[in-house]
């Protein structure tokens, strides 16, 4: 069950005392000290943000509605199988501060190939797209008409790097690996389920290597989330974990000698 606003502000105010401040004082791992100076706080206004937040705000304004036929935990907000692009843009769309996060980690660490589990309106596609123009992008997404959307807005941004998959990730995942035995960087939003996200992490192993980053969403949600989140950190695969609460980082680097977490405040 997802955490109500009360206990969600509570995990929240317990996880920012005991996180690491945003300057990366106290962080003795060169990659994390690294992620939080180059990356966190690049505060460089690129023009694709402009390009990604003037799609988002007339997004925004879009009253009309599509079926969600949403396969995963629900919308935390409404159960209803229709919903309105404007509501799907507020409420299921990355915040512009993590959109644009994603963004510069794609910009400053340059994946080649990157995965997304979740397209929705591709919002968070079209960052992830545009921070690379070499990269290739493969999105998946299991509503139909939401699909056809994120397809049309990348069209409208004249996005030519973005590959999308529609189906059910149970479906699509394995057959999007095997064509892609290389992954370099995957952001996982969809599902928010234990099991089912446990397998796909599971599924991504094979296909990981010693840079790929790993971007788990919601690490918070609910209790079953931060259950999947304990379980991924401790995979003896795992060598650095960095918790930014909203989202969660995983890194695989072998000069990590020994296991290490971090929680650092966005």
């Amino acid at each position: 069950m997802v955490y109500s606003p009360l206990q969600a502000a509570a995990k929240y105010f317990k996880y920012y005392v005991h996180a690491a401040n945003s300057k990366g004082h106290g962080v003795h791992s060169p990659f994390v000290f690294e992620f939080i100076t180059k990356v966190m706080n690049d505060f460089t206004l690129y023009d694709d943000y402009a390009r990604v937040e003037g799609l988002r705000k007339a997004l925004l304004k879009d009253t009309a509605e599509l079926e969600v036929k949403d396969m995963g935990a629900g919308s935390a907000r409404t159960s209803s199988a229709r919903r309105s692009i404007a509501s799907i843009a507020k409420n299921a769309a990355k915040p512009k501060k993590f959109g644009q996060l994603l963004y510069r980690m794609v910009k400053y660490y340059q994946p080649e190939t990157i995965l997304e589990l979740g397209t929705s309106l591709g919002i968070t596609t079209s960052y992830l797209a545009l921070a690379n123009a070499e990269a290739a992008v493969i999105t998946l997404e299991g509503a139909p008409e939401i699909a056809a959307k994120a397809k049309e807005n990348f069209q409208k941004l004249d996005i030519q790097n973005i590959r999308l998959t529609e189906g059910n990730f149970d479906d699509t995942l394995a057959g999007v690996l095997q064509q892609n035995p290389q992954i370099d960087f995957a952001f996982i939003d969809g599902n928010h389920r234990q099991e089912p996200t446990e397998r796909y992490f599971n599924q991504l192993l094979p296909h990981i290597h010693n840079d790929t980053l790993l971007i788990f969403d919601d690490i918070h949600w609910s209790k079953e989330m931060e259950t999947v989140w304990k379980n991924i950190v401790q995979h003896e695969a795992v060598a650095c974990d960095i918790d930014l609460f909203y989202i969660g980082i995983i890194s695989f680097r072998k000069e990590f000698k020994e296991k290490q977490h971090f929680s650092v405040r966005v």
